[in-house]
């Protein structure tokens, strides 16, 4: 191939790539002009929790003045991403699929579906299971005297390490999957250093989650399961290789008949 063709190879992959992000932008943008007129809803949705938690005139607050606008319009964009995220995983799959392997192939496409599963699996873990018993928790633990009053700026972002945490630990399957399938880790390997992934998980919990028991194993606990999860996936869909037998050297007799038939041809 000269080097004009490369050229031109290179930029035609520049203009659909752009174009497919162009598409993926659009599309969030869509989305969230249908979600606007419901902005704050959205909000109180996901406020919903804490909500629930606070004692009796407890409320959330905003210490900023445009907090009362941007927040929602945030959630929004989140929400709308979120939605769109299948069609954005669509059209970078379109764009990197042609210089794939027809075996690469027939694994990207599951493990994509998978990974958007497993990461909604992990929000709706955190926000129906994680939130109420994290939020009662710290509720109950406040002095006598103190009102639960979170601003709403502090509360979104708190809300989205959470789910960025359970959502990523979620994916921990499909890599160890990828790993295996790959060949960079062996399911024996992944079985012999269980102990270290077990510590590492109730570190990671500490690490990402408020500091109290309850969430910290809340995390770490389905991370440290989905890893075994992992695992058992692994063991199923790899084929074990085929042991090679050692050489054996003939032996005197076979030698000699080896031999005689190589002096009668």
């Amino acid at each position: 191939m000269s080097t004009t063709e490369s050229q031109d190879t290179f930029i035609s992959h520049l203009v659909e790539l752009r174009d497919r992000l162009l598409r993926s932008v659009i599309a969030v943008i869509l989305v969230f002009l249908g979600l606007f007129h419901w902005a704050n809803n959205l909000y109180t949705l996901l406020a919903r929790p804490l909500l629930h938690a606070l004692p009796k005139g407890g409320q959330l607050i905003a210490t900023e003045v445009t907090a009362p606008f941007f927040v929602p319009i945030k959630v929004t964009m989140m929400a709308a991403f979120l939605i769109a995220l299948p069609y954005i995983l669509y059209q970078l799959w379109a764009f990197i699929a042609p210089g794939l392997y027809s075996h690469e192939k027939r694994l990207g496409i599951p493990l994509i579906i998978a990974s958007v599963i497993l990461f909604f699996c992990g929000m709706s873990f955190a926000y129906f299971l994680v939130f109420p018993i994290v939020f009662g928790f710290i509720t109950g633990v406040a002095p006598v005297g103190v009102a639960v009053m979170t601003d709403i700026s502090k509360y979104l972002d708190f809300v989205l390490t959470m789910f960025m945490a359970f959502g990523i630990t979620f994916e921990v399957p499909v890599v160890v999957v990828l790993l295996v399938k790959i060949g960079i880790v062996s399911v024996a390997k992944l079985r012999e250093i269980r102990p270290y992934v077990i510590v590492s998980a109730f570190v990671i919990g500490a690490i990402f989650t408020p500091p109290d028991v309850v969430s910290q194993t809340m995390l770490a606990v389905p991370l440290w399961l989905l890893y075994e999860l992992g695992i058992i996936v692994s063991s199923l869909i790899t084929r074990p290789t085929p042991a090679v037998d050692a050489y054996q050297p003939l032996s005197d007799e076979e030698m000699e008949r080896e031999l005689d038939g190589a002096d009668k041809h």
